[in-house]
């Protein structure tokens, strides 16, 4: 007998015990998921099947039977990934081209969980470029190169945004810069830079969070595990084009040197910013990713962050929010969101939103000083980086990450990190 359950799918009501609205029931050693008429409707039930699953202590699930396509595979995998466990699903044996194409997500979704769920204290700046190198050297050796810009180097670089920030931890913050060209060629062109915002964690600096707004900060470094885990599956679905990772790495914590409020960053570029709020830290350290992908000359330019929670109170915690002032780009990547069925919704951003957050001071403040930001926080804070974004923001796509982490279990997610992203950015990446 196999070691793992059974699970199928059916168009019949449960029997007359079972709960009418139920979307899972057991059937001896077997698991039956119930469909309706409505696709997008199923795949919800599929993945919420997958957490009942998990809930009732199952390890190991095969999927059975016919109606089976990758979506509805993938759904059940999300919703049956735990949070601490090793579960496992055993692909439909009739499909081997999707079974290749789920292994792939599974293995760069979990690679980016990974790094989102552990600990600061496994996961700091250096660490996380670490274990970011040696995942890419793995995956692709031939075709990676990579360099760890840290301490006061980045100071001598000009990186003032990540340095300030993390200046006051006793790991050093750090710019990775992780180049994967498979052409062969040094002097190819870079179609796309990825930037990923890694605070490693998050105590708000002297803006200080409470306690129960610190426990899930080591999630602030979802930004960069998401474009990681992008890059991971592009190259694992055949990217054949240069692409430059970015992570803008640091601990964002309390100590004499830390950046205070009132004090002023000169960036690279010449703009100052007034420190109105330590923790809207994310959009400093992005500053100087999106100057360095100006620097190498990037085609496309995509940046992702657990930034804002005024994004998670305009679209939720299923939603992942998407600003751009390129309407083109913006379209693609909604078009590739529905594709791979993620969530993904346009906020407003406009060139008027940069100015939004002034200063008597400098350029530029990094905030309004209100609680949030005030209102239309996320645009604001999109409109900040909006100033950095080479070519007025031509080709540059902005992800703010909502749903890129779970605080408590929900009837579709597990406690922790989702991925949701990494399909919608290497897909962009890919391009056609």
């Amino acid at each position: 007998m196999s070691s793992a359950l059974a699970v199928y799918l059916t168009n019949e009501a449960p029997a007359a015990h079972w709960n009418p609205k139920s979307n899972v029931v057991f059937d001896g050693d077997a698991a039956k998921i119930v469909l309706v008429d409505d696709e997008s409707e199923n795949l919800r039930r599929i993945q919420k099947a997958g957490r009942t699953l998990d809930n009732n202590g199952l390890v190991k699930v095969a999927v059975s039977g016919d109606g089976w396509d990758m979506e509805r595979q993938w759904a059940l995998y999300q919703g049956f990934t735990s949070t601490l466990s090793k579960n496992d699903v055993v692909w439909h044996t009739g499909d081997a081209e999707a079974a290749k194409h789920l292994d792939a997500m599974r293995d760069a979704t979990r690679f980016s969980r990974e790094l989102t769920n552990l600990p600061a204290e496994d996961i700091y700046p250096e660490s996380l470029a670490e274990r970011v190198i040696e995942h890419f050297k793995g995956l692709a050796p031939d075709a990676i190169s990579a360099e760890f810009i840290k301490g006061e180097a980045l100071k001598d670089a000009g990186w003032m945004g990540i340095y300030t920030v993390g200046r006051a931890s006793q790991h050093a913050p750090g710019m990775l810069v992780l180049d994967y060209n498979p052409t062969g060629d040094d002097n190819a062109p870079v179609d796309t830079a990825l930037i990923g915002k890694g605070i490693t964690y998050d105590s708000g600096g002297y803006s200080i969070k409470p306690s129960e707004g610190m426990l899930s900060m080591k999630c602030d470094m979802g930004g960069a595990a998401t474009v990681t885990g992008a890059l991971s599956l592009a190259i694992r679905r055949g990217l054949n084009k240069r692409v430059k990772l970015i992570l803008c790495c640091a601990e964002n914590m309390i100590d004499g040197r830390a950046y205070k409020l009132g004090d002023i960053i000169r960036y690279k570029n010449g703009l100052t910013v007034e420190v109105v709020n330590t923790d809207a830290e994310g959009r400093l350290v992005l500053a100087d990713g999106l100057q360095a992908a100006g620097e190498f000359g990037a085609k496309n330019i995509i940046d992702a962050a657990t930034l804002t929670g005024a994004a998670q109170m305009a679209v939720g915690n299923e939603y992942n929010a998407l600003f751009s002032v390129d309407d083109s780009a913006a379209a693609r990547a909604l078009k590739n969101a529905d594709k791979e069925h993620e969530l993904l919704w346009r906020l407003p951003l406009a060139p008027w939103h940069s100015e939004n957050c002034p200063s008597a001071f400098a350029d530029t403040a990094n905030s309004r000083p209100q609680k949030g930001g005030g209102a239309g926080g996320a645009s604001n804070a999109a409109g900040f980086l909006l100033r950095f974004a080479p070519e007025q923001g031509k080709g540059w796509l902005h992800f703010d990450l909502a749903g890129a982490y779970q605080k408590s279990a929900t009837a579709m997610w597990s406690t922790g990190a989702t991925a949701l992203g990494v399909r919608t950015i290497a897909a962009t990446v890919q391009g056609d």
